[in-house]
């Protein structure tokens, strides 16, 4: 139950990439017209906070290793998201596909570095499959329409942020418990 103390100190960091995660998404279904620029930069942005606040949630936690590797993953694809903005469809789908594979597997490795007893690591790995199943559906098609795909994002990013906000809150009440 260390590892998982260690993790619940810093829940509200999982709550806020969780939350961004969701106002991500919303966003895209809020304006589903995004040109690919602007939908470059926001993915950028997300990208870039996503890695800050995983790099900040490795401090002391269990699986230190998958949590500085996957923000350091989402600091350089957001980074380059926004120095290179005019890159094409195609190149983002790829950009963005990656990302949520090597975080998806990040996530999983967290998962089962925690203890079994640990009742929020199933919520970790279902939000670390999710970002794996939806990375490789981009990657095999990346001739569908954007509009298609940014719901598609979209969907991912609600459904995943709101795994993360409640792995949070779950994090929250073990801190709560043990204070």
């Amino acid at each position: 139950m260390n590892k998982e103390l260690s993790l619940a100190r810093n829940w509200w960091s999982i709550a806020l990439r969780g939350l961004t995660t969701v106002l991500f998404g919303l966003a895209i279904f809020i304006w589903p017209i995004l040109t690919i620029e602007v939908l470059v930069l926001l993915f950028g942005a997300f990208a870039f906070i996503g890695g800050l606040f995983s790099i900040f949630a490795s401090f002391g936690a269990p699986g230190k290793f998958a949590l500085i590797l996957q923000g350091i993953v989402g600091v350089i694809i957001g980074m380059i998201a926004f120095f290179w903005p005019g890159i094409t469809a195609f190149v983002l789908l790829v950009l963005i596909a990656v990302w949520a594979i090597i975080t998806g597997i990040l996530e999983i490795i967290l998962a089962f570095s925690l203890n079994e007893s640990f009742s929020g690591r199933c919520l970790l790995a279902v939000a670390g499959l999710i970002s794996v199943i939806f990375g490789f559906l981009l990657a095999s098609r990346p001739g569908t329409g954007l509009l298609v795909v940014t719901w598609l994002i979209g969907t991912y990013a609600i459904i995943s942020g709101v795994l993360l906000f409640g792995l949070a809150l779950h994090l929250h009440g073990i801190q709560k418990t043990v204070k």
